[in-house]
Formats: C-alpha cells, sequence, structure tokens
C-alpha cells in the first residue's frame, strides 16, 4: 500500500479578488494541519501591447515592473492585515511572488520550482450546466497538475455557501 505523501509545501495562488482571503485562510489552516510552509503567487497575465500605437505599446511596457511592484505590495498588505491577530502565522508564509506570463503555465512551473505537495486555489462558481464550471485556469490547473489541487469554491455572498 502507497502512503500519502506528508504536505510540507503549499502553493496558494490568488487574484486578489474580494474573497480571496476565504481561499487563503483554507491554505493558512492546511498549512497549521501539516506544519507546512506557504508559498504564495500571483500571475499578471501578459500585457498584450496595444496594436494601433506604438507609443502606448511602449508606455505599458514601461509600467510593468511598477504595476507588478504594486500588487506585490498589495499581497503583502493583505498577508499582514489577515495575520496581524497571530504573528505566529506569518512564519508559515515562505514567499510572496508576482509574475507576468500565461496563469497555468506559470502556475504549474512555480509548483514544481518549489516542490509544492499541493495547490490550493479559489474558484467562482458559474453554475452546472455552464462549460467554465471551475474557471478556465483553475480547470487547465487541475488537468495539468502532478500534485493535488484543491478548488475552493468562493462563496457567492460574504458568509455564505
Amino acid at each position: 500500500m502507497t502512503s500519502i505523501p506528508k504536505i510540507k509545501k503549499i502553493l496558494y495562488t490568488t487574484d486578489l479578488s474580494e474573497n480571496s482571503v476565504y481561499v487563503f485562510r483554507y491554505a493558512l489552516n492546511s498549512a497549521e494541519v501539516h506544519d507546512a510552509e506557504i508559498h504564495i503567487l500571483y500571475v499578471l497575465k501578459y500585457f498584450f501591447p496595444l496594436p494601433y500605437s506604438f507609443f502606448a505599446a511602449t508606455t505599458q511596457e514601461d509600467e510593468k515592473p511598477a504595476i507588478l511592484e504594486q500588487i506585490k505590495k498589495r499581497l503583502d498588505d493583505f498577508v499582514q492585515r489577515e495575520l496581524e491577530n497571530n504573528p505566529a502565522r506569518m512564519n508559515r508564509v515562505s514567499s510572496i511572488q508576482v509574475t507576468e506570463g500565461d496563469p497555468v503555465v506559470e502556475i504549474l512551473k512555480k509548483a514544481d520550482e518549489i516542490k509544492a505537495d499541493v495547490l490550493i486555489m479559489g474558484t467562482l462558481s458559474k453554475g452546472l450546466v455552464s462549460q467554465t464550471f471551475l474557471g478556465s485556469v483553475a480547470t487547465d490547473v487541475l488537468q495539468h497538475s502532478r500534485v493535488p489541487v484543491f478548488i475552493i469554491p468562493i462563496p457567492r455572498a460574504s458568509g455564505t455557501r
């Protein structure tokens, strides 16, 4: 009988949406239960230069580092706010990273890089009939991941399931 691998590294992906704290709490709880560390990842979809204006494309490319830094600050603030009442939990957060690219590719690449034991990500339920029930990123990650993926449905309204 094959034993279940220990969970020591959790990759929590976020889009910083309104209810991302809900999913972060799942990741934090899992980290505490398994005595694991959390790596937080935000992937900014590729910047696509506007084809009708070289100036607009250049401006957008020049702004990229500042935008990535703003997102990193928002993530740092998010974690600080969430953990301010329990600073010991901060030790669970090993890294906070922001990258640019295709979200599925970058999530899977980061999972391999840190040797994640599990991925935790959220999704908005769009109904049973919808083909995008889990959302395209969550679905693609789930289909291509080499490690378990915990998909946490985000409640429609605060405090509901």
